[in-house]
């Protein structure tokens, strides 16, 4: 995983609440074993059926961040939905309320996700709306969101140690790793007749 301290860039605005993890990434998609490849299934339901699907529009190729109603990420706990937001390119997701698996299956993977209120959801999703070039600044150490040419400018929360895994880019085995040296002091006086990986 790697430290994310500011993210900048344009936005998709996603008009819509209740966006569950099968929204995100249909069924079909999780037979796969790699953790690759699942930004072609992202909302592929959605991109299939509607060619006005805000991402089969080509003012928002290359958006960073995604806007989204609130309850973003409810449904089955399936990290295949994180994996395809981080593959398709998305470095954020903004939105007044996550569902807290999914929120917590995020900041695993380095996906942040933006808690702000529904009003500033809101504006933000009608800026980007009206100018799909929006730059949008996410500023991790300082907790805040800023869309200066919107006038748009709110704090978010992020709990000191989720904030400082993703300050330092550390997913669960980074966090293990931070042990090695009591790790490997361990396993050089571990008995002989215990289990060894070899």
């Amino acid at each position: 995983m790697e430290p994310v301290r500011v993210i900048t860039g344009t936005a998709v605005p996603l008009d819509r609440s209740d966006v569950d993890t099968d929204q995100i990434i249909p069924a079909e998609w999780l037979k796969r074993v790699e953790r690759t490849g699942f930004g072609a299934g992202l909302f592929s339901s959605w991109r299939e059926s509607d060619r006005d699907f805000v991402l089969n529009q080509a003012a928002y190729t290359g958006a960073s961040i995604l806007i989204a109603g609130p309850n973003f990420g409810t449904g089955s706990s399936r990290e295949h939905a994180v994996w395809a937001l981080t593959d398709y390119g998305f470095k954020a997701v903004i939105s007044p309320r996550f569902a807290d698996i999914f929120r917590n299956n995020a900041t695993k993977a380095g996906l942040v996700p933006v808690t702000v209120p529904a009003d500033v959801a809101e504006s933000l999703l009608r800026a980007v709306e009206a100018d799909p070039g929006l730059e949008i600044t996410i500023d991790i150490e300082r907790r805040l969101i800023a869309a200066p040419a919107a006038g748009i400018e709110a704090s978010f929360p992020l709990d000191d140690f989720t904030q400082h895994r993703i300050l330092e880019g550390l997913d669960d085995i980074g966090l293990t790793l931070r042990n090695q040296t009591a790790i490997d002091t361990y396993e050089t006086t571990r008995p002989a007749w215990m289990p060894t990986s070899a």
